[in-house]
């Protein structure tokens, strides 16, 4: 299965573990919860779903890489304790707590939950001390002496053998006592992923181009080439961080994060095509509706790699509208629930400034504590801060001020965050039918209308922003374009050019 699907039956999974009965028993026995062996190829995503899995499923994540452990470290260090037995005193032999169930009740006292994933990652590729020790895991779900808290999933990944020449394989009576689920590689999986990640534009439209090289894994006489999801986000980052420096990036730095020469020289050459169709055809003019004659000259005698990057860029440029949107939205719906909360608490005789404000501190210690706890990424962090800003500055400064006034006071500021918001939809929605504007002229209902609506349907904060504003032609194009069979037909022939 792709990434996607085993993300979703690992949540499946937490959500049947974790049922309890009218008694507040488990309804499946701990003894019959098998941890899940995630079997894949690297950098493709094991460890990131898993994030997200504890996120949306509002529960804890401790995660290892136990190829960095030690056997003391997994299992505890010895030590002498007097024991007697029938009368007599023996030495015997116990083991401190393990590093990682420490783990795991620090997380548990900090946070309150009692709840969670134990995420174990490189798990068949310990070292021969530690073997003995994570076969022992798998069946017991101990670590020494020291059992996974009840309430706590196993999920541990791996790597084939193919990929790492240190994997060790389990034999069946492990195996018998794990569910194995494996996963490859799936570009339009990722690529849905990537976007909603906002990784820059020029890969995502290279790969939309070269999907071939999404992921690949080839051994020659020059030692072992490979190019792999986590390749194409980490080097993501990097190029977006240097396009605000000012910095150009070469070949051989392209090949740090990708490596394979031919992929490397590929992306490097594109990224400055890239950067250079940005100019050439006046993104930022299309958008504003401003398009130059000289444009679509060169737009129809395009070849259909150029059209697409073109397409790409366009879509680049109305994710930052759209992205805009959805911060903004979000901030007001927060903004609106706290004054809503703030307007009904309030109480004849209580100074309503002091009421604002304990209310502004309950909100703040509660972000605060979904960021601790680790279900809170960083869009959702951005949001909350900035919404806690607006909430600092619309405080009532009047002190005497009755309920009414000072309620009309921080009200006041709440109308000026939404009149933001709207000028902010009005731009992003002006943008969008600009952009249709331009495609229609350009391309028609041709194969790069099917790439542009597809992408507006699968980006998270697009789909978000369409679904309040109404835009007819999207709703027009969807509709006729069939959208999953023709972008399949369009990837598939990208895929033999």
């Amino acid at each position: 299965m792709n990434i996607k699907q085993a993300k979703e039956e690992i949540k499946h999974t937490v959500k049947a573990y974790l049922a309890k009965d009218m008694f507040g028993e488990y309804i499946i026995p701990v003894v019959r919860q098998r941890p899940i062996f995630l079997m894949g190829p690297p950098g493709i995503g094991k460890t990131q779903i898993m994030e997200q899995i504890a996120r949306e499923c509002g529960i804890l994540l401790v995660s290892y890489t136990i190829t960095h452990h030690t056997r003391q470290s997994a299992v505890g260090l010895p030590f002498i304790r007097e024991k007697t037995f029938q009368g007599k005193t023996y030495s015997v032999t116990e083991y401190t707590m393990s590093e990682i169930i420490a783990s795991i009740y620090r997380r548990m006292e900090e946070s309150g939950l009692k709840e969670g994933i134990l995420f174990i990652d490189e798990i068949n590729c310990v070292s021969e001390t530690l073997a003995p020790t994570m076969l022992q895991f798998l069946q017991c779900k101990t670590f020494g002496n020291q059992a996974v808290p009840e309430g706590w999933l196993i999920v541990a990944a791996g790597n084939p053998p193919e990929y790492n020449k240190s994997v060790r394989e389990f034999d069946m009576v492990t195996l018998d006592r794990v569910r194995s689920i494996f996963v490859e590689a799936d570009y339009n999986v990722w690529r849905e992923y990537a976007r909603n990640q906002k990784l820059h534009g020029a890969l995502l439209s290279y790969l939309e181009l070269r999907p071939k090289n999404f992921y690949r894994v080839e051994a020659d006489v020059d030692g072992m080439q490979y190019v792999t999801a986590r390749g194409w986000e980490d080097f993501s980052h990097l190029l977006c961080r240097y396009e605000e420096m000012g910095i150009d990036v070469s070949e051989e730095v392209v090949y740090e994060y990708l490596h394979h020469k031919d992929v490397a020289e590929d992306v490097a050459a594109y990224v400055d095509l890239y950067r250079k169709y940005q100019d050439d055809y006046g993104i930022r003019e299309i958008l504003s509706g401003k398009v130059k004659p000289a444009v679509f000259a060169r737009i129809y005698e395009a070849a259909f790699d150029e059209r697409i990057s073109v397409v790409n860029l366009l879509l680049d440029g109305l994710m930052g509208y759209f992205a805009e949107a959805f911060t903004e939205k979000k901030v007001t719906d927060g903004y609106f629930s706290f004054l809503k909360s703030y307007r009904s608490n309030m109480t004849d005789g209580e100074n309503p400034q002091n009421e604002y404000q304990r209310k502004l501190e309950e909100l703040e210690n509660s972000f605060r504590k979904t960021e601790q706890d680790g279900f809170s990424g960083k869009e959702e962090k951005t949001q909350n801060e900035r919404l806690l800003m607006l909430l600092k500055e619309g405080m009532p400064v009047q002190k005497e001020a009755s309920p009414e006034e000072a309620f009309s006071y921080a009200r006041g500021f709440f109308e000026k965050q939404r009149d933001r918001l709207n000028e902010v939809f009005d731009l992003a929605g002006k943008s969008l039918e600009y952009a249709f504007d331009f495609m229609e002229e350009a391309f028609g209902a041709g194969e790069e209308m099917v790439v542009f609506v597809t992408e507006l349907t699968v980006s998270k904060e697009a789909a978000a922003f369409l679904a309040e504003y109404t835009c007819e032609r999207y709703l027009t194009y969807n509709k006729q374009l069939l959208i999953g069979t023709r972008k399949r037909e369009i990837l598939s022939e990208l895929a033999d050019r």
